[in-house]
Order: structure tokens, then sequence, then C-alpha cells
């Protein structure tokens, strides 16, 4: 029997152990979806502080905010989606169910917004007789795409968008360069880390009318080519723009096969900033020859530049720079550049260019795809999280974030002290919280205040009660004591003082102010 019970009593251990292992199985895992991140403390309130900040330039330009959907249709979306049969590459999308009265094979395709961008040609089409014409308008917020994730490429991330649509004009142009240099400048890029490069889709059409390549393979063989100007530089394009390259891999990159005379004009126009505004529109106006539409785009080039120099910026923060070539298959006017010139170090420690975290431009034709009308419209797109990357490396932003005064419980029975003290505390403006864990070991309450970046402590026993006072625990100065001040330094400020209970605002908001 004995036997048997040990029997029995291993049976039921062994069921108990799989079972256990079962529920553990069954458990989600504790991670991340790939190609997302979580972000804390310090990191959310330096993000909400910069869009804060640019908000603020946004607004004084006259900009208004708009809040749309995060989720468009698929059809809204259009262009930014791949060409393929379920549209749901590239982007987040789904099928609505068909017991929404459509037809037959589902409802809706519905996607997470891809960009700010063709929202906005969706919200203007749909209200734009309710709407000042021109329509100037900010947007901030997360987008999602659905790519492959990367080292510093997420599949979620702010943008920071302003537009004007509706107006042809070319100061709209002007003023969207001109407000991004202001923005730059007022979220901590120094005048000198930044150069604003401007280009014109019209005189690189002007560039392809001029060699006939208007159309077909050749051309778009031809802008793929350009498109690798920044990655390559002008031999490399010029041998693409030929026989061919060997990469830096060692493989060979068939070219478009042009001849040294039938690719002169593109590498013309690539190498056509000069020193001076002037000398780069003259060389413009060479590469696009008699082309009306590459001539209308220098003019166009020229009034920016005007219109910017009249109000103040010069070639020191904005230039005319044909060799900004990303995004000329999408944009029909003027493009934008911002591009932050330090260095960095990458992760082999070579010094590097932190490159581009802000690009835009003209497009009038998206609109048109909700109206059948041409609208005119121009924007720029700060890339809000590279940016905060940008300033963390020049040592502006990051660190922990400073945390709140806590207030300490010596006596479970008087939390209503204590939490009055919290109170009295937050009416002033400060920043406090009381300890919720348990109070029964002091030490532990002084760990979590250090790991809560706490700047003062405050401590009211029994003893301190009776005589109406506190004690106030500075905790970045006793990090300090610990580690290196002087017993002069220690002697002139203690780490830890005594003030009247009375007075505890006053006092705190005079130690947290000489913390500094």
């Amino acid at each position: 029997m004995r036997a048997l019970g040990l029997d029995r009593a291993a049976i039921a251990s062994a069921g108990k152990l799989r079972h256990g292992q079962d529920e553990k199985e069954r458990r989600p895992k504790a991670e991340t979806p790939k190609g997302f991140r979580d972000y804390f403390g310090a990191e959310v309130s330096e993000r909400a502080a910069m869009l804060a900040t640019i908000a603020e330039v946004y607004h004084r330009y006259g900009f208004e905010a708009l809040e749309s959907s995060a989720v468009e249709t698929v059809e809204a979306l259009g262009k930014f989606l791949p060409d393929v049969d379920r549209p749901n590459a590239g982007v987040f999308a789904w099928q609505e169910d068909e017991g929404d009265g459509k037809a037959e094979g589902g409802g809706d395709w519905l996607a997470l917004r891809y960009d700010l961008t063709a929202p906005l040609a969706r919200v203007y089409a749909q209200h734009r007789n309710h709407l000042p014409t021109p329509y100037r308008r900010y947007a901030m917020g997360p987008v999602w795409r659905n790519e492959k994730p990367g080292p510093g490429r997420f599949r979620q991330f702010y943008q920071c968008d302003a537009d004007t649509v509706g107006s042809a004009s070319m100061a709209a142009d002007a003023e969207i360069c001109a407000m991004l240099a202001d923005t730059l400048e007022a979220v901590g890029i120094a005048r000198g880390d930044y150069i604003i490069r401007v280009n014109n889709r019209k005189v690189l059409n002007g560039v392809l009318e001029v060699m006939d390549l208007t159309e077909g393979v050749t051309r778009d063989a031809v802008m793929r080519t350009i498109d690798k100007f920044d990655k390559v530089g002008e031999a490399g394009v010029r041998e693409l723009l030929g026989k061919g390259r060997l990469d830096a891999s060692g493989a060979f990159i068939d070219g478009v096969g042009l001849s040294d005379d039938q690719a002169g004009p593109v590498l013309a126009f690539l190498t056509s900033r000069a020193d001076d505004a002037d000398r780069t529109l003259a060389n413009l106006r060479a590469a696009v020859g008699a082309s009306q539409a590459g001539l209308a785009g220098v003019d166009e080039l020229e009034e920016i530049a005007t219109l910017l120099q009249a109000q103040g910026y010069g070639p020191d923060r904005i230039v005319i720079d044909p060799s900004v070539v990303r995004g000329l298959g999408y944009y029909t006017g003027p493009v934008f550049e911002a591009e932050l010139t330090f260095e960095i170090l990458d992760d082999k420690g070579r010094p590097r260019q932190f490159g581009s975290v802000a690009g835009g431009g003209r497009y009038d034709d998206l609109v048109r795809r909700f109206t059948g009308q041409a609208v005119p419209a121009t924007g720029i797109s700060i890339g809000v999280d590279r940016l905060l990357a940008a300033l963390r490396e020049k040592g502006r932003v990051g660190g922990q974030e400073a945390g709140p005064v806590v207030v300490t419980v010596m006596d479970r029975k008087r939390m209503a002290d204590y939490m009055a003290m919290a109170a009295e505390l937050r009416q002033a403006g400060i920043r406090a919280e009381v300890y919720l864990g348990n109070p029964k070991n002091f030490g532990n309450q002084m760990k979590y205040a250090d790991r809560r970046n706490a700047p003062l402590a405050v401590i009211e026993g029994e003893d301190e009660r009776a005589r109406g006072v506190v004690q106030v625990k500075d905790l970045i100065l006793g990090a300090r004591i610990a580690e290196s001040a002087t017993l002069e330094e220690w002697k002139e400020r203690p780490a830890q003082v005594e003030v009247p209970r009375a007075e505890l605002a006053r006092r705190i908001r005079e130690m947290l102010d000489g913390q500094g």
C-alpha cells in the first residue's frame, strides 16, 4: 500500500509538473514585436518637448494643427502602396468584413497611415469647401511602414509635417525652407551644424528633355542612376551611365549604356553647384539648354533664392544644390533636404556625417487623385526620432530624466500626512510622490528614490513631527559627496538639512533651484 501510495503521489506530482509545463508553454512571450520598440521616461519627455518646440515654430508661421485618423483606406493611400494583388505590402493593412453592405468580395481595405501627406490630401479634398485657401496645416504623430527593419530603422516612427495647400507661389516654398531653418535652430541644432539644400524637379526634366529622354526604359534607368549620386559620386554616376562599374563587393553593375556625350547633360546638372547662387543658376541654365521646362525650374530656384536672401537666410543656412536628387521621382517642382553637417562615429569608430533629418518639396498632383483638379501644394517632413538621435550625439539631450521629490513613509498610520505633503509640493509646481511600497525597510525607500533619480527625499518621523520639522535629504549632493566632494563642500552644504514643516514647499524649491 505504501508503494502504491508513493506511486499515486508520484503520478500526482508528475501531473502537476506536466500541467505547470503546459501553462508555461501557453504563456505569451514578453517581447516587443520585430521592428518596434518601447520608449521610457526621458525618451518620451524629450520627444514631447521637441514636438512642442517644433509646433511653436510652425504656429508662429501661421500654420494650424491638424490631427487626422491613423487609419486610412488603401484607396486613399493609393500611390504609396506597392503594386501588388493583395495590398498589404509596405503598409499594415486588413480588409473589413462583408457585413457593411458592400458588394461580395469583402469590405474596404484599411491600413495604418504610411505618412502624413496622403492623409492631408484626403482631408483637403474632403473638406476643401470649409477650409481657407491656401490651407496651412501642421501635423505630428506616428506612422507605420511594413518594411524590413534594421539598425535604427523601425516600423513605427514619428513624423512632424507642415504643408501649404492651394498656393502655386514660390513664396510658399521659400517660407517652408525658412521655417525649417528656424525649427532646427529652435530644437538645438546650431547654425553651422546644418544646411538646407534646394533643387527642382523641373530642372531635371529639362536635362532629360535635352537628352531626348522624356519617357521609356532608358529614362527610368537614368533616373535610378541619378538617385545614386549621393552614394557613388560623380565618377560612379559616370560609370553607371556608361558601361557600368564594380561595386564595393566586387560585383559588376551593368550601366545604362550612354556615350560620354549623351551622359554629359546629367553630369553637368549634378555638378552645377558653385560658390554662390548666381553661378549655380548660370550653370543650371547651361545644363538645360533651350528646354522651357528646365528654364522654368531654374527661374523658380532663382525666385526662392531671392526671397530667402530678402529674409536674411543666406548660404550659411540654405543653398541651391542640384545634387539633391532623392524624391525627384515624386515631387513636381522644388525639393528640399535638411542635412546635419557634423560628424559622428559609426559602430566601428569611423567618422561619418550624420546626414539628412528632414525632406520635402512641391507635390502638385496629389490632391488631383481625389478631385480630378490640380491643386498646388508644398511641404516638409521632419524625422523627429532621427533628429533626437542627432541631439543625443551632440550631448544636447539625453541622460536620465530628473525624478520627483520622494516623500518617505515612516509610519503606515500617518499616510494621510505624507499624502498631504506631496499635495502641497504639487500645488507649488514641484513634481512629487509618496513612497507606496512596503515602508518597513527604510533602506529600500532610499534605493527606490535612487532608481527614480529623485533629487530630494523628505523624511518625517515621530521626533520630527513633534518638533514641527522635516528632514530633507539632498540625494544629488549626497551622491557627489560619496564620490568626490571635499569636507569643506560638505560643511558648506550638508547632504541632509532640517527645515520647518510650515516652510516645506519654499525650502524644497530653493534646494531644487540650487541643484540647478
